[in-house]
């Protein structure tokens, strides 16, 4: 009998009756094709930079330098990056009380101080200024006006108080901009939510086929716009295998250096999949901290699930459906695009950013059942949101061969919410 095991310890293997095929799909790991280690790869790449000098010649001592850095929902090895730039600031001779560094929450709650110290170092976080980016704070906004389709600018203010920006982050497969990385280090990163809102609505009239997995869409083109007029000038991506080890780093041009790393992403995250399956189970790890984050797996998942058919979601969300969003997002539940649009029309939600959450979300659970196994969201708010719940994987499987009768096929997603299922034409 087949057993399936899961990255979380929390869930239990799960067993699957012999006569169902069962097919288990991870991202990449490195093994022995990459054998340069990691902080030669970061080196590397930080002293030939695709489309733009290095830093030791863009940089000069008189400039106030900024610093923006992912947050913890983000698994990029921060703290073994920064020493590698800031070696390369300081020799260009900008003294240490120029450099400071701002962490970009986009809609997330602030990190604590033990964060910080884990993300970023304790030894740079005692050394130089850190900031959580306050988002909901409008006096720490600016507006640096609108992009050509009409999305207003909202940044904080410490970019505009800086001469220059270099935007820290990695490149994983993303259902809003296609991949992660690159300008969403200032959108939704370090944005104020009616920008954060205006360009995540757009995300909402595309299916995740049309996105994830896709660099060049509609959305990453307005997170771009912003993110230079920002004045982003600078990034350094990492692209890790499943274990977490990076793999590949990518310097320089915030849309050339991006670009390239996307190659290497869809190479590490992008998996063939020759047909679609009656049930699919997608581990939201390892972006599980909340439902926000973990429905990402979801988004893989619904790209090869049949019409009519389960999906299975594990994910823990140890900080329940959403710190910032959770008590809206409950309210409403997921609901369809054009139940959405009535909402917004009437005014009864004016957040676009949850506004564009519900409808994504909701465009799935419309079409197919979905059963959510998760410690932190109780059976009652799963049922509220519009999910099925079930204690065990085991317990969901069961659930779901009832509902479609007789499964032939289940697909399980390794990694859920960083796969790219590749369906083969």
């Amino acid at each position: 009998m087949p057993i399936v095991h899961f990255s979380n310890p929390l869930f239990a293997s799960l067993l699957i009756d012999e006569k169902i095929s069962v097919e288990e799909f991870y991202p990449r790991e490195a093994g022995e094709w990459c054998v340069v280690d990691e902080d030669s790869l970061i080196a590397e790449a930080l002293d030939n930079p695709i489309g733009t000098p290095a830093l030791s010649e863009r940089l000069s001592p008189d400039q106030q330098v900024l610093i923006i850095v992912d947050d913890n929902t983000r698994t990029t090895p921060v703290n073994r990056i920064l020493p590698h730039v800031l070696d390369r600031i300081k020799k260009a001779g900008v003294p240490s009380e120029h450099i400071k560094f701002l962490v970009a929450l986009g809609t997330h709650r602030p990190l604590k101080e033990e964060e910080l110290n884990r993300k970023l170092g304790s030894e740079i976080c005692q050394k130089y200024l850190v900031y959580n980016h306050n988002w909901q704070d409008r006096n720490s906004l600016i507006n640096i006006g609108r992009t050509p389709s009409g999305i207003d600018i909202w940044i904080n203010q410490h970019l505009r108080e800086s001469d220059f920006i270099i935007g820290i982050g990695h490149i994983v497969p993303h259902r809003v901009a296609g991949y992660s990385g690159g300008g969403k280090i200032i959108q939704p990163g370090v944005c104020g939510p009616i920008t954060t809102g205006q360009t995540h609505w757009l995300s909402a009239y595309y299916s995740a086929g049309e996105i994830l997995g896709r660099p060049d869409n509609p959305v990453r083109k307005e997170i771009e716009e912003v993110a230079l007029r920002a004045g982003l000038k600078f990034i350094l991506n990492v692209v890790q295998d499943k274990t977490g080890r990076v793999v590949g780093a990518f310097a320089g041009d915030p849309i050339k250096a991006h670009r390239e790393g996307c190659k290497l992403a869809q190479r590490m995250y992008g998996v063939p999949i020759k047909e679609k399956a009656d049930i699919v189970i997608a581990e939201a790890f390892p972006a599980e901290l909340e439902l926000w984050q973990a429905t990402k797996a979801l988004q893989a998942a619904d790209m090869v699930v049949k019409p009519g058919g389960v999906i299975i979601l594990l994910a823990e969300c140890p900080e329940g459906i959403s710190k910032s969003h959770g008590e809206l997002i409950l309210k409403y539940g997921f609901k369809s695009l054009p139940e959405v649009e009535k909402l917004i029309a009437n005014k009864e939600i004016t957040d676009l950013n949850v506004a564009s959450y519900l409808a994504r979300v909701g465009n799935i659970v419309n079409k197919v059942k979905v059963i959510l196994v998760s410690k932190g969201i109780s059976a009652l708010e799963a049922r509220t949101l519009g999910f099925y719940s079930a204690p065990s994987p085991q317990e969901a499987l069961d659930i779901a061969l009832k509902f479609i009768g007789k499964g032939e096929r289940i697909i399980v997603l390794h990694n859920g919410s960083e796969i790219l299922p590749l369906i083969r034409k």
